[in-house]
């Protein structure tokens, strides 16, 4: 066993710090790099040792664990006291040369937010359709319809998608702005949360929006490899059922 190696992600609006073998930096990414000498990677993140060798000062956001292979990584987040960096590497441009350390490309990664969109969906009699799902991270539970937000997707688009995906139906999101067609009436009773819910830093960020429908069960044809059933509840068993933090802080704030 190796134990956990040390690495510090510093980042100013969009700027990153990298280094060379050496410890040395700012290093910048080559763009479309796929071959170099050597078997080491040429480029990584500083350790925290290497950073206040530099003379930077930071401020810690936020410690980061994860595996790659065998090995082990504790990724320290945080901003550093100074003005922009403009020689630093553009966050982004990690994914564009392989000479990049992995460790480098897995922190980056997870500062991604991962974007998914629900909908509270309830019936003339107030209550609110719930899914339980045969995949994913709440396989066997109760959650709200929805899923990931595509590349280029509005939210409320997504939400409408999922629910026809999962469950073969249209529903209608209000959107009384017109964020994404022409505006129609009505609350869309948009709730946006973000959490990170382990020390691995997957961020989420969730919207979820409200609409009515009527659509009686025998309408609802639940997705075979996703949904095993689909079941109408009061808020209160719905609230009792609901296992995601934001499916229960959602249904809590209707009326």
């Amino acid at each position: 066993m190796g134990g956990v190696s040390e690495h510090i992600h510093l980042e100013h609006d969009g700027k990153l710090l990298l280094v060379d073998t050496s410890g040395d930096g700012p290093v910048i990414p080559v763009k479309g790099r796929t071959s170099w000498k050597g078997e080491k990677f040429l480029i990584r993140l500083p350790t925290p040792q290497e950073a206040t060798a530099m003379g930077i000062k930071w401020n810690q956001k936020r410690v980061n664990e994860f595996r790659l292979g065998k090995l082990s990584h504790r990724v320290v987040h945080a901003t550093p006291k100074i003005g922009w960096p403009e020689h630093w590497a553009w966050k982004d441009s990690v994914i564009s040369d392989s000479a990049v350390d992995p460790v480098a490309r897995e922190s980056v990664y997870r500062t991604l937010h991962r974007v998914v969109s629900k909908v509270i969906i309830t019936n003339p009699l107030g209550e609110i359709l719930m899914t339980k799902v045969s995949r994913g991270f709440f396989t066997g539970c109760w959650t709200l319809p929805g899923g990931f937000v595509d590349y280029d997707e509005h939210p409320r688009e997504a939400a409408e998608r999922e629910v026809l995906e999962e469950l073969g139906i249209v529903i209608s999101v209000p959107d009384p702005k017109g964020e994404t067609r022409e505006a129609t009436p009505g609350d869309d009773g948009n709730i946006v949360q973000t959490a990170i819910f382990d020390n691995e830093g997957i961020n989420w960020v969730s919207f979820t929006y409200q609409c009515q429908s009527d659509i009686g069960a025998e309408e609802i044809i639940p997705k075979e490899d996703e949904i095993e059933e689909a079941r109408w509840f009061s808020k209160e068993v719905a609230l009792d059922r609901a296992v995601s933090i934001f499916d229960i802080e959602a249904i809590q704030r209707i009326n």
